[in-house]
């Protein structure tokens, strides 16, 4: 054990003197493999960085939060056409209503309007007006069971969605644009929206994005459902190809204290079977979201676009890795004499073919330690000047150094064994 130890630090010694020996062509050579290690790590680090932020905000929905919806991402990414699920019955107040009365499982319980972005309108307040927001209807249960917290005022009452009031809830991007700048307060001002006069009554808290991307998160002001209805009932929204999806209400609710969120599901599942008269050999025409199911057509998603980049950063690493064959092919052709006489001192064909694979493998290792270190600096000086969430996972760096050496390992071969094969006696006489 202690001479194959020994003989593995004399051949790495020797490798190490080679590559010394010719600086610019072991440097060109490491580069290729620098280029495709520091892209690997690189990517992995921001895409990472951005899956776990885009994870974060998905489970501000809350773990037990369920969203009855005509449709949503689950059913677009199982494959079904638009125009399919456009054709789907809506989802009403009535539905939410029988859920609320005949599902024992369910606690709080809210019904949404405009969820689908059909309204759209901007706010004014003494000349100022906002970008087009989305116009959001809503119960008095919207913070309890989206999560959100008012960071002034308060929510409407039972009584103000009953009375159809026109008050009006801020979301953080009209509260900044009309009243953060002259730091006036917003709580009962009267404002705009559309066409429309409101009272404001609250704001909302900023709420969580993916990375530094405003994915408009905030671009929203919310009325009560009644008033949305009653001012907005006749609005529609057009799919892709024109398709038009009508007005159709989305359901969220939590599961009691003591209930599970299975048993929640399952009842609301049959309550809206029922009502849709749907047979059993026939499959829901409406979709049950909860933050799992989310989070899983996201791994679906995410774990095909993370395999597609790491295979795109890897090309570089192959073009290194032909490189590295390149330069070792060119190093067997002139050192075609040393090789002759270290076979005539009695070397062995293993000695001469460990001699090139650890050349190969210290060559590209070196190029993954410089990539590693290159990746790394990249993603950090990408968050701390943008912002953008990133993540460096041992495993990245043990990826790219593995990668690093397989390359020197695999692209290597070829020219070790044509130097381990060569005959010691043509190999002297070679000039």
């Amino acid at each position: 054990m202690a001479w194959q130890s020994g003989l593995w630090r004399e051949v790495v010694a020797l490798a190490l003197d080679t590559l010394r020996a010719s600086k610019l062509r072991s440097g060109l050579t490491i580069l290729g493999v620098v280029i495709g290690i520091t892209a690997i790590v690189g990517m992995t680090s921001l895409v990472r960085g951005f899956d776990q932020s885009l994870r974060d905000s998905i489970r501000e929905l809350g773990p037990n939060t369920i969203f009855v919806a005509k449709f949503s991402g689950i059913s677009l990414s199982s494959g079904v056409g638009f125009a399919a699920l456009a054709r789907r019955p809506n989802i009403t107040k009535e539905d939410a209503t029988a859920i609320e009365k005949l599902a024992p499982s369910v606690g709080r319980i809210d019904t949404w309007m405009g969820a689908m972005r059909e309204v759209q309108e901007r706010v004014f307040y003494e000349g100022q007006r906002t970008k087009v927001l989305m116009v959001l209807g809503a119960t008095e249960e919207f913070a309890s069971v989206n999560f959100i917290e008012l960071d002034l005022g308060r929510l409407f009452t039972e009584a103000e969605v009953t009375r159809h009031r026109r008050v009006v809830v801020l979301g953080r991007t009209p509260y900044e644009a009309l009243f953060a700048p002259g730091g006036i307060d917003p709580i009962g001002k009267h404002v705009r929206v559309g066409s429309l006069d409101y009272t404001v009554i609250g704001v909302f808290g900023k709420r969580p994005g993916v990375g530094t991307f405003n994915t408009g998160q905030d671009d929203f002001v919310l009325v009560p459902v009644t008033t949305h209805e009653t001012l907005y009932g006749g609005r529609t929204v057009r799919g892709p190809g024109g398709t038009i999806v009508g007005r159709s209400a989305m359901v969220a609710l939590v599961p009691r204290e003591g209930a599970t969120r299975e048993q929640a599901l399952l009842e609301v599942e049959q309550i809206m079977r029922i009502r849709h008269r749907l047979t059993l050999d026939q499959e829901n025409d409406f979709d049950l979201a909860t933050q799992d199911a989310i989070l899983q057509v996201w791994d679906r998603v995410s774990g095909a676009t993370f395999l597609g980049l790491i295979v795109i950063s890897s090309i570089a690493l192959m073009v290194g890795g032909i490189g590295v064959m390149a330069i070792m092919m060119i190093s067997v052709t002139e050192r075609t004499r040393e090789i002759g006489v270290r076979k005539a001192l009695g070397a062995r064909r293993r000695d001469v073919l460990l001699q090139f694979l650890a050349e190969a493998v210290v060559l590209t290792s070196i190029g993954g330690l410089l990539g590693i270190a290159s990746g790394t600096t990249i993603g950090l000086a990408v968050h701390f000047g943008t912002g953008f969430p990133i993540s460096l996972p041992w495993w990245s760096f043990a990826i790219g150094l593995g990668f690093s050496a397989f390359v020197g390992i695999f692209f290597g071969m070829v020219p070790a064994f044509r130097a381990a094969r060569l005959d010691p006696i043509e190999a002297l006489r070679h000039e």
